[in-house]
């Protein structure tokens, strides 16, 4: 028992509770009858824990012996995880840059992380980066961006059209929801079979 007078938010605790009976219900959950509330308190202490009032609109009241700062705690964290997940993970803009002449092997080679980052719920800013001479070729650097955005598909949309700031034209992605769920749950699915696959796979020698 922590602190035999706290009185935690609206819930009473120990000597907060102020019935004269009360029905008890034991650290394990097993139903101790109807006493004095100073029988319960004594029976909470003497185990070591605390006498909290969980029915305080019942006749008589029901209270339960517990671990009570344990309980917040774990309500707490509860009530966390819940509003977590109500809001789902923040997204993150992430960045894949390449060059107006990176030829097809090189992209799809950058846009398996840009592939990743999206199925991920994250924005993706693709920059193509001129040097020198290359400035006066600015098609190629929007040609290029085209061809991520077609080899990428459904899975993304269009956030912010091609901008060239200084040497640099970028433009940014972000996930199609239905689509990067999809992808989501193959990509599992693939894994799960590869798994399955690789254990009835007799040992070598077999």
């Amino acid at each position: 028992m922590k602190d035999g007078t706290a009185e935690r938010g609206s819930t009473r605790v120990n000597e907060r509770v102020r019935a004269q009976e009360v029905r008890l219900i034991g650290l394990g959950g097993e139903q101790l009858g109807v006493m004095s509330a100073d029988e319960a308190r004594a029976l909470a202490a003497d185990s070591g824990y605390d006498l909290v009032e969980v029915a305080p609109a019942a006749r008589p009241p029901v209270c339960r012996i517990m671990d009570y700062g344990r309980y917040k705690y774990e309500q707490k964290k509860k009530a966390a995880a819940t509003k977590a997940k109500g809001k789902g993970r923040a997204a993150v803009m992430k960045e894949v840059k390449m060059r107006p002449h990176t030829d097809d092997h090189d992209l799809h080679f950058k846009l398996r992380n840009a592939r990743r980052f999206l199925i991920d719920g994250d924005k993706v800013k693709v920059t193509v980066m001129f040097r020198g001479r290359e400035l006066a070729h600015r098609k190629n650097g929007y040609a290029k961006l085209e061809r991520v955005r077609e080899l990428l598909g459904e899975l993304v949309t269009v956030e912010n059209e091609p901008q060239m700031t200084g040497r640099f034209l970028s433009m940014v992605l972000v996930p199609n929801r239905d689509a990067a769920l999809a992808a989501k749950r193959a990509e599992a699915k693939s894994a799960a079979e590869t798994t399955g696959e690789s254990e009835e796979t007799p040992p070598a020698g077999e």
